[in-house]
């Protein structure tokens, strides 16, 4: 290939490494020519001058080697374990030829019409798909919602656009440990959880879905991984040292017994030990199922259940069973295929342990996907066409061989019942088939409909009536002269949309006569007070109030919203401003009386003197709550979001409803940052455990009283066996003097753990 300034000298060498490998995997499957063309194409990529580094700084040409090696070592491998890529060498082919020239064709060096000559339709249907999956990334600032991911599986013609952009994942997590960008850092491990994890779980890539989720922690609460990991690797000696303790006696009576078996021993991921602290509430140590014993037999189909519940019978014999935590799959197995059967008995050293008992064979089923894993986990995501599809895309990855072909035939078949549209800003929408510019409307606001004209779709105005397509970028175009008109039922096809139109339309008779009443309230005061009315002196005082539209005054009257008498004032005030009646009046402007109304527009800040958060792109001033499930205080990471009722509430990054509102309600999640220290305190609770030892609490609460601006307001403590848990609530101004106190409070004899409530 051609040498570049464009390649370091490192990138040089990482770049052959990266295509030996890969040459050695795939060369079987390649046609001839096939990798002198690969050759030729990269190098006219590399002498172009039109390649541009990742905002990482990577090097987009040796990504796509990588990339290609996670896609044909790492998935390959799931795949066909044993035939490996051979198994189908034209899909293999095909995919991997995509991903070694997406950079080419995506930095138009090449085009694709000439990939389509040079590498066949298929090669081309595949780039075709990752090049719209990266027009959906610059479209979208809310990837994390189920509507991004129902669309992206939309837009993706070929299953193996959404491998790839896993693997792409998978090797991009892999490379941005120390990155300098650590906001991008954030985000790409945002999209990791909350995107590409859930997917590849629901493809049974579980290794990758594992990786995903650890490294995902690891870059968004680095604390809590590290301190996971450190916990581990302290305990996994002991660990290790009691699952042998375990096991040991279990191998020798099944043994005894005839049974053909082995047991595995496993500690749940990081990421896993970490969902489960939150929801109970406790450390690493309080963790209740830390590990699992599997006991996988070696059984005859007509002899499964047999060997399963005499398996079951010795180790109840054994050890104490919980019949409250017994789980049994195996009599009736799940809805899904998977067969199991889930004890927990009381161990050596009076420790609880989880043991699953199942044959090869449902073990298969359980790890390679055919029960769908992912949904006796909880695992949430997109519904009906979309997850079939995938399923059926999983059901053929499971199948070694001449199952392997079929994903020849296997397109996105999906019955289309939505369509998923972006703002001009980058939020999505998920409305009906058949939806309209003006459903689309009521559903970004209720104003935005009843003055929608129109909108603008990829640089073209369309009418109310055009039917949107999924991808649509809309622009909604408004009048205030527009109103809803009775023909709008006809075209839209949502229930909101119908629902506004007719309250709309319902209201028009009392909006009428509510102005009407208000018409003549503002006549006959101004005849009681001998004014003479003017209707060009009126019009412009209807302006000067912020009024654009005659109907808008009289109803903010007939709400009693403006008081008649301030609006008669405003009217003297113009009328003596034009008559020339008064030298002093001549200075003021009218557009004095438009001031409220702006400032109203503006909102204000939370607090005077207080902290101040930056909204979205720099806006400040707009109101805000501190979300009370996380108590975010000053110097936290935070993002705000968006209620139903059009408040916003600022969390921080770690909050434990984060990932949840980031799965579900991604696209009302905003950008937000702290913008100015002010004086403000925060109400902190920090959940303290140690060992109950003489004069511990006075040691703590000692602490606390000597440290300055921090205030103890209240302190709960219990003590059980020995240890002590407590919740200490004090008052402090910021995240660096929360840090210091943690620390100084780590430092007191018998403290195990302190965590931030």
């Amino acid at each position: 290939m051609t040498s570049d300034t464009f390649f370091t000298e490192q990138e040089h060498i990482s770049l052959g490494k990266a295509k030996a490998e890969l040459m050695r995997l795939v060369r079987p499957v390649l046609r001839e020519g096939d990798e002198a063309l690969v050759d030729e194409y990269l190098g006219q990529a590399i002498s172009s001058g039109k390649l541009e580094r990742t905002e990482f700084g990577h090097n987009p040409i040796l990504e796509d080697m990588e990339t290609a090696l996670v896609v044909a070592e790492e998935i390959g491998h799931f795949v066909s374990p044993v035939a490996h890529l051979a198994s189908s060498p034209a899909r293999w082919r095909t995919a991997l030829l995509a991903v070694v020239l997406s950079s080419v064709v995506g930095s138009n060096v090449e085009a694709l019409d000439n990939v389509r000559k040079d590498f066949g339709e298929e090669v081309a249907k595949i780039l075709r798909g990752l090049l719209r999956i990266k027009e959906l990334y610059d479209k979208s600032a809310s990837i994390e919602s189920d509507n991004f991911r129902s669309l992206l599986v939309t837009l993706a013609e070929d299953m193996w656009v959404i491998l790839i952009i896993i693997a792409n994942r998978v090797w991009l997590m892999r490379q941005i440990r120390d990155t300098e960008n650590k906001e991008a850092q954030r985000r790409v491990a945002t999209e990791a959880a909350c995107l590409y994890a859930p997917l590849a779980h629901k493809l049974g890539l579980y290794k990758l879905k594992s990786e995903l989720e650890d490294l995902s922690l690891k870059y968004l609460d680095p604390q809590a991984y590290y301190h996971i990991k450190e916990k581990l690797n302290e305990t996994k000696k002991s660990r290790d040292a009691y699952i042998e303790s375990f096991i040991t006696p279990v191998e020798e009576r099944l043994r005894t017994a005839g049974l053909k078996f082995h047991i595995k021993g496993r500690t749940k991921s990081i990421h896993s030990i970490w969902q489960k602290m939150g929801k109970q509430k406790v450390d690493v140590e309080g963790v209740f199922d830390l590990f699992a014993i599997r006991v996988i037999l070696e059984s005859e189909p007509e002899k499964e259940k047999q060997d399963c519940w005499q398996t079951f019978s010795i180790i109840t014999d054994m050890y104490q069973s919980n019949p409250r935590r017994m789980r049994d799959w195996l009599s009736v197995p799940k809805s899904n295929g998977y067969e199991s059967l889930h004890i927990t008995v009381l161990g050596p050293g009076q420790k609880w342990v989880e043991v699953q008992i199942r044959t090869q064979r449902m073990d298969d089923v359980a790890e390679h996907g055919l029960a769908a894993h992912w949904r006796y986990k909880g695992v949430k995501g997109a519904e009906g066409g979309v997850d079939e599809w995938l399923g059926s895309i999983r059901a053929a990855l499971e199948n070694n061989g001449d199952g392997l072909e079929t994903m020849d035939q296997l397109k996105m078949d999906l019955v289309e019942d939505e369509v998923f549209v972006f703002t001009p800003k980058g939020d999505l929408f998920k409305l009906p088939v058949g939806a309209t510019v003006l459903d689309f409307a009521y559903a970004v606001h209720t104003d935005v409909g009843n003055h929608c004209t129109g909108a603008k779709i990829g640089g073209k105005i369309v009418t109310l009536k055009n039917k949107l397509r999924s991808g649509d970028q809309v622009e909604i175009l408004t009048s205030n002269s527009q109103s809803p008109k009775q023909d709008w039922l006809s075209f839209v096809s949502t229930s909101r949309a119908r629902s506004k139109i007719r309250q709309s339309l319902k209201g028009v008779a009392t909006h009428s006569g509510a102005t009407q009443l208000a018409k003549e309230l503002l006549e006959r005061k101004m005849r009681n007070r001998k004014i003479e009315l003017d209707e060009p002196t009126l019009m412009h005082t209807i302006r000067a109030l912020g009024f654009k539209v005659v109907t808008e005054f009289y109803q903010a009257i007939a709400e009693e919203k403006l008081d008649v008498n301030k609006a008669i004032e405003a009217y003297l005030l113009r009328q003596r401003h034009d008559r020339k009646e008064d030298p002093a009046t001549q200075a003021r402007s009218a557009g004095e009386f438009v001031l409220p109304a702006e400032e109203s527009k503006k909102g204000k800040t939370r607090q005077q003197g207080g902290d101040t958060i930056v909204i979205g792109n720099d806006t400040k001033g707009l109101e805000y709550k501190l979300a009370k499930c996380c108590n975010p205080i000053y110097g936290d990471e935070v993002f705000g979001f968006v209620s139903l009722s059009g408040a916003i509430k600022i969390h921080r990054q770690t909050c434990p409803n984060a990932r949840q509102m980031c799965e579900r309600y991604g696209y009302r999640i905003v950008k937000a940052s702290w913008a100015g220290k002010g004086e403000n305190t925060y109400a902190i609770t920090l959940h303290v455990v140690g060992n109950d030892d003489m004069g511990i609490v006075n040691n703590i609460t000692s602490i606390i009283s000597k440290e300055e601006k921090i205030q103890m307001r209240s302190i709960s403590i219990s003590s059980d066996d020995g240890l002590f848990s407590g919740q200490l609530t004090v008052m402090l101004e910021d995240l660096g003097r929360l840090q210091q106190l943690i620390k100084k409070l780590k430092t007191v004899k018998g403290v195990k753990n302190i965590t931030r409530a």
